[in-house]
């Protein structure tokens, strides 16, 4: 998908939802963008078992006998929930959940817990290794061209380091914002790094109580991205627009 390949779909054409979008947009009430990452943009498990991979491959050459203990679930799990216990204060830092969960698994099997520092630079790299949907880069490229972008992530994904960053007005991370989505609060500091107010930014996820409950709870308008066709999960309130694809999305809010 190409920019010049998006274009706006004839009125009679348009279901419902996307006819609303198309009325928002010329409107004006739209004025910027939030967007996810992960799962929006590109899919997280892939990177993420790499990146796992990579860290225990790196694991085994310099600490074997943690490496040999991380490759049981369990253990896995109960680190994790270990240090979600002990450590309220990184609730919203996965960065700091990984890494200090690797500083406990070196302690716990007699390694050196200072190795955990290099250790979560390995698998921070490789989880920064994405790779992006097909039509990502250019609903990116569509959105950026018309509105101010503002990326708004649970999760440590940089998109700097992506190598998108270029398309985005601001990027706002759970980890150095110290709350998360569906915080109402996150998604005002993402109108706010945009400079304009909630109501007027149209927020696109994939995540159907994260993104679109969130946005909605926080006065923001909401797309909720359903690649796999599911079923609508809450009962109650329903997104704004409900989208199949970024293409199709954007064909919603091209210009007429």
């Amino acid at each position: 998908m190409s920019q010049a390949a998006i274009t706006p779909l004839a009125e009679s054409s348009l279901d419902p939802a996307l006819a609303a979008l198309q009325q928002l947009r010329r409107s004006g009430r739209i004025r910027a963008i939030s967007i996810d990452l992960d799962d929006t943009l590109w899919p997280v498990w892939p990177a993420i078992s790499r990146a796992e991979q990579v860290l225990l491959d790196w694991l085994h050459a310099h600490a074997p006998t943690t490496a040999a203990a991380l490759r049981d679930v369990a253990a896995v799990r109960a680190i994790r929930v270990q240090i979600e216990r002990d450590r309220p204060d990184l609730a919203h830092d996965l960065s700091g959940l990984r890494r200090e969960s690797i500083r406990l698994a070196l302690q716990r099997n007699g390694d050196d817990g200072g190795l955990a520092e290099a250790a979560f630079d390995i698998f921070f790299a490789e989880r920064q290794r994405v790779d992006l949907y097909e039509d990502a880069l250019p609903a990116l490229q569509f959105l950026a061209a018309r509105w101010p972008v503002v990326a708004l992530s649970n999760g440590n994904a940089s998109v700097h380091v992506v190598g998108i960053g270029e398309h985005f007005h601001a990027a706002l991370s759970a980890t150095k914002a110290g709350m998360a989505k569906p915080d109402v609060r996150f998604f005002q500091a993402a109108a706010a790094a945009a400079g304009v107010a909630p109501h007027e930014v149209l927020h696109i996820g994939d995540d159907a109580r994260l993104d679109a409950l969130g946005a909605m709870d926080a006065g923001m308008h909401a797309v909720w991205l359903n690649r796999t066709g599911v079923a609508w999960p809450h009962e109650g309130s329903t997104p704004h627009v409900t989208v199949a694809s970024l293409a199709q999305l954007c064909q919603g809010l091209a210009d007429s």
